[in-house]
């Protein structure tokens, strides 16, 4: 995986900042007891550092875990400011503009209206 899919349906990231130094069985515990998540779906679970400057994307592939990697040089992810146990779902695309640095819980879409008639 060079770069997550833009159609991945579902991804898991996971608010709280976690020690780096735990590698896939560590985070793939994290998934299991602390979000309380099946690491062996077919998603994607996105963890990130304290300093908001690494991201690790955990996934199962057919046979074994599969652990991908992306470290900033400068400047940091825009993350979800949520109590430590909670996730928030995104999609593929979602996670690329993650990944390109777009702040997705600043730049809101329009709202949607709800209308029953047009009188």
């Amino acid at each position: 995986m060079m770069r997550p899919e833009a159609s991945l349906p579902r991804v898991y990231l996971c608010t709280a900042p976690v020690d780096f130094r735990k590698s896939i069985n560590g985070l793939s515990l994290i998934v299991e007891q602390d979000l309380k998540l099946n690491p062996f779906e077919k998603v994607l679970f996105v963890f990130i550092n304290r300093q908001h400057t690494k991201i690790k994307i955990l996934y199962w592939e057919r046979n074994g875990f599969c652990l991908w990697y992306k470290s900033l040089e400068q400047q940091r992810f825009q993350w979800p400011k949520l109590r430590n146990t909670e996730t928030v779902i995104l999609n593929g695309e979602q996670l690329n503009w993650l990944l390109d640095g777009f702040d997705l819980w600043r730049n809101q879409p329009h709202r949607t209206l709800q209308y029953s008639s047009v009188g």
